[in-house]
């Protein structure tokens, strides 16, 4: 299957007064149509900074580099009114706090038929048509009176759903999902997985999702990618990652993830801090902190490696399968 967004060789460094950051280095990821890509990690290793750079929404001080393709469509070139016309309409994205990402003095019905009169020059009672439709379809109950609201009137659960239904809007190829169900109960975090799955059967979008919580890769995502300070350690199926993980830094989210299937007194958390990206260790960057480290992984960073089914890792330490 043809992949619907393709990164290849991305790095992303911001400048400092204390000197250049790199966030993302040198990584490659792909997603088809109908795909969900669950993209994990702490806070810091450079899962949403990678998005930013593929909607051109990074800060002034960062820079990226490498080719992100959307459709043969490269963002990195492409200029800020290419961008516009694709952000929105071909790729969209869903913040994670939607409190500062709608604009608070301006009413849902405004905030969403406006996607449309930007990018489809509809006219107005059309967008408001197609944003009751649309709120209908994200499940908002009395959707017609939310339309007239704004952001505050409404619950953290209502307000996801609008920024879901923002993205919908033009039912573009490629969602970025970022954090989706952070500071959400969860009930109201298995309502939007669920809703993120309609999304996904049946708009055949591509989907990204970028979490910490492997428990919510595990019910949407078909593939996962593991990030540790800029970099991708591991990337399997759902399957592999959670049946046969190969990185110890996979292994170790894991082993600190609550399960209701397994009775256990503790969990068992990670040691050690995440690195200092703008003063890396050497050799591997999860060295410090893994209790597998041997000489080699002190000086010697190692390459993703290829096992089997596309599952690869990047770890000198044999894999042995579950």
């Amino acid at each position: 299957m043809t992949s619907v967004l393709e990164i290849d060789g991305l790095t992303v460094s911001f400048s400092t007064p204390d000197g250049d950051v790199s966030a993302v280095s040198d990584i490659s990821l792909s997603v088809d149509a109908g795909e969900c890509l669950g993209l994990v990690g702490e806070s810091g290793s450079g899962k949403s900074q990678t998005f930013m750079a593929a909607l051109g929404l990074l800060a002034d001080n960062g820079t990226a580099t490498g080719e992100i393709r959307l459709d043969g469509i490269d963002l990195l070139s492409a200029s800020e009114k290419k961008l516009n016309t694709l952000r929105g309409e071909r790729i969209a994205m869903i913040f994670q706090d939607p409190m500062t990402s709608l604009t608070p003095h301006m009413k849902i019905g405004r905030q969403l038929s406006e996607v449309l009169i930007e990018h489809q020059n509809v006219d107005t009672k059309t967008g408001w048509a197609r944003a009751l439709d649309m709120l209908n379809r994200v499940h908002i109950p009395a959707a017609e009176r939310r339309l007239d609201m704004y952001p505050h009137e409404l619950s953290g659960g209502l307000r996801q759903r609008v920024m879901i239904a923002m993205a919908l809007m033009c039912e573009p190829e490629v969602i970025v999902a970022d954090e989706p169900t952070t500071a959400l109960d969860v009930t109201v975090q298995a309502q939007i997985l669920d809703l993120l799955t309609e999304v996904k059967d049946n708009l055949d979008a591509a989907i990204v999702l970028i979490t910490h919580d492997l428990g919510v890769v595990a019910g949407l995502a078909d593939r996962v990618a593991v990030m540790y300070a800029g970099r991708i350690v591991e990337q399997g199926t759902v399957g592999d990652i959670f049946a046969s993980p190969a990185h110890p830094y996979t292994q170790g989210l894991l082993a600190c993830t609550p399960r209701l299937d397994v009775e256990t007194e503790e969990l068992i958390t990670i040691l050690g801090q995440p690195p200092n990206l703008q003063n890396l260790p050497s050799g591997c960057s999860f060295h410090p902190r893994c209790t597998y480290v041997v000489e080699q992984c002190k000086s010697e960073r190692p390459a993703l490696e290829v096992m089997n089914n596309g599952h690869i890792k990047a770890c000198f330490r044999p894999h042995v399968e579950a």
